[in-house]
């Protein structure tokens, strides 16, 4: 009499029921992966309920890529770590007469206008509030590529085999980087100066806010006073706030990158496959903290494709051309007012240079650097446009992105447009048609 499949007591499973077989998921479903780990069914493949069993601890219905108050909760926690008070009204009132001052200095480095509507201080968790949508416009691009990217790894039968399986695991996934990205801008917040301080227009436009318990802790060490510290930071994001009111068209053009950084990732099946196992080997499915590890250690580190490396060029010279402008206009305000600013301009530049833990942190989770590398350059170059050709060009140059400086125009600072006329050689009408010539591409 003929025995029906896996009817033998002896027989091996089948191993084609894994609708995993021969793909990156092929190991963390199989028998000695998450179906052993939680008491899977026939050929190694888990069973549904239990998993979910599993994942519920970590994971509550939620829309888009992360679970945002789960991401909100933890950066609060993280902040509440350390003594984190609300800013009294003595520094509220300091923030206010700094900014006010900051602005009376730029007038005379700078011809475009004052931008500050309203001051704040604010506390790290309020930071962490106040920011929050930027950062879901930056994060959720990348994240959202990133689940999706694990999925469209698999050949297409697996995907319509194994469906909801790979929904559950982008949920799972989603949450974990909920988590990450939490403890990221948790751990921003603890460094953060300023509202603009990374070079992102970070809060509402026209609200100019600084970190007072932030800017106590930069400030020691420094020999500098702090009410020095204070009004350099405030110059900084008082620029910050005139040059993104000038060019509306600048915030979207950062944005944009870090989106268009998302829509470039490229996830290879095989190359996957092969991080995935390295990942796997030691860890237990049915531990959320164990599962963090994937991401803690590198899971979706992967090669970036050309387009993200163009999207990541644009970003960090844009980065580096704003912060190096801000640089070169706060140099001229405290020029004659502020003996200490030389040694402010050396330890903001070596700070935003080098990066802190936090934004190392944020740069493994997404993948980007919010550091501009080339800040001297990028000041270098405002500033002998300025000698050259003085304010007006200088700030000119921020009417339209077609105008900017290049990644070679930063290889030679010195001799970016070096060969326009002085502006004593031009009529304003001269320098009108000039200009009009450069936006339509002549």
């Amino acid at each position: 009499m003929s025995t029906g499949p896996g009817d033998g007591p002896d027989e091996a499973p089948d191993e084609g029921q894994n609708p995993f077989k021969g793909t990156p998921f092929e190991q963390f479903f199989s028998a000695s992966g998450l179906g052993g780990a939680l008491g899977g069914g026939m050929a190694g493949m888990p069973d549904l309920g239990q998993i979910m069993g599993q994942i519920q601890a970590m994971m509550q219905p939620y829309d888009g890529a992360l679970n945002w108050s789960v991401a909100e909760d933890v950066a609060r926690k993280t902040v509440a770590q350390t003594p984190d008070p609300s800013p009294t009204q003595k520094q509220k009132d300091a923030v206010a007469d700094a900014v006010r001052l900051a602005d009376h200095w730029l007038d005379g480095a700078t011809e475009i206008p004052s931008a500050v509507q309203t001051t704040a201080a604010w506390s790290r968790a309020e930071w962490i509030v106040s920011t929050l949508d930027v950062w879901k416009g930056l994060v959720e691009p990348v994240a959202e590529q990133s689940v999706k990217g694990v999925s469209q790894a698999l050949p297409p039968e697996a995907q319509a085999a194994a469906g909801p399986i790979i929904g559950i695991l982008g949920k799972a996934i989603g949450a974990m980087l909920a988590n990450q990205v939490g403890s990221g801008l948790g751990s921003l917040a603890g460094e953060v100066l300023t509202a603009s301080d990374i070079g992102l227009p970070l809060s509402t436009p026209g609200l100019a806010a600084l970190v007072p318990a932030n800017v106590a802790a930069f400030a020691d060490g420094l020999d500098v006073s702090e009410d020095d510290v204070l009004l350099y930071l405030a110059l900084r994001e008082a620029a910050h706030q005139r040059l993104f009111a000038h060019a509306p068209w600048l915030r979207d053009h950062l944005l944009g990158a870090v989106t268009d950084y998302a829509r470039g990732l490229e996830i290879n099946a095989e190359g996957l496959q092969s991080r995935i196992e390295e990942q796997m080997r030691g860890i237990d499915p049915a531990n959320p903290e164990s599962m963090q590890q994937l991401l803690e250690g590198g899971l979706f580190e992967l090669p970036k494709s050309p387009a993200q490396q163009a999207a990541l060029e644009r970003l960090e010279i844009a980065l580096a051309l704003v912060e190096g402008w801000v640089d070169e206009v706060v140099s001229q305000a405290t020029a004659e007012r502020m003996p200490a600013a030389l040694r402010l301009q050396e330890a903001v530049r070596r700070r935003r240079a080098a990066g802190g833990p936090a934004e190392e942190t944020f740069a493994a989770l997404v993948g980007l650097e919010l550091r501009p590398r080339r800040l001297r350059d990028a000041s270098t170059l405002w500033g002998s446009l300025r000698q050259r050709q003085g304010i007006e060009a200088r700030d000119g140059v921020w009417l339209s992105p077609h105008l900017l400086p290049t990644s070679a125009d930063l290889d030679d600072p010195l001799g970016f447009r070096e060969d326009a006329a002085a502006p004593e050689s031009l009529t304003e009408n001269d320098f009108d048609a000039e200009l009009r010539k450069l936006l339509d591409g002549e």
